[in-house]
């Protein structure tokens, strides 16, 4: 059975919404932040870098939220969650898979981290393009979804559960105005409303008991 190690308030609440939505056996290990936020050193014991996601699937272990996602699909999904490659929504769903961390968190990563560092962050040089950068991307996102009902199209794939945290437990760490963006906030409206999605979230979610 793949084991999920889960780090509390973190990106790894994904890989157990991904379990919940294919309907996948796991057994799942939650450890707790550190009063300052950070990881415990225990998680080193699983991955060297001592960061979540990690999950063991027999001799696997394999760290990276991406990366997790795709093996799971792969090995264990059967071929649901994802898009073929000869179908026309395969370059958008490749597209936002990948997009969530590769560019939208890191985006408000750097904004959030620059925040922290710099009192009066606004005056400080570069901060409004960097807060027009985000504003950029949170109307990209919304015009896509105004156009598809998911990420990838129509239906519901692992292009969603990649880029739903950004605008969810992400806010527990820094705030982000999504009033502008309606098609976002009325799709985030949909994902709470998914059954796997709410078992996840008991589990695994920002509110759920840490270890």
């Amino acid at each position: 059975m793949l084991t999920i190690y889960h780090l509390s308030i973190s990106r790894s609440e994904r890989i157990v919404w991904l379990m919940e939505e294919l309907g996948l056996p796991y057994h799942l290990e939650t450890f707790a932040r550190t009063p300052a936020i950070f990881a415990p050193e225990s998680l080193k014991q699983v991955h060297p870098l001592g960061r979540a996601p990690v999950i063991r699937d027999g001799d696997v272990v394999l760290a990276e939220s991406g990366a997790i996602v795709e093996y799971i699909i792969a090995r264990h999904g059967g071929g649901r969650l994802a898009v073929a490659p000869d179908a026309a929504d395969f370059p958008r769903y490749l597209y936002w898979l990948h997009y969530a961390e590769g560019s939208l968190m890191l985006q408000l990563l750097r904004e959030w981290t620059v925040e922290r560092m710099l009192p009066g962050a606004d005056a400080a040089p570069g901060m409004a393009r960097l807060r027009e950068t985000t504003r950029q991307h949170l109307a990209m996102v919304d015009a896509h979804l105004a156009q598809f009902r998911h990420f990838a199209g129509a239906d519901f794939t692992a292009a969603d559960v990649m880029m739903v945290f950004p605008f969810t437990t992400v806010l527990r760490f820094r705030t982000l105005d999504l009033g502008p963006y309606p098609a976002l906030v009325d799709y985030l409206g949909r994902i709470a409303e998914r059954p796997a999605y709410r078992r996840a979230m008991a589990l695994a979610g920002p509110d759920a008991p840490a270890a």
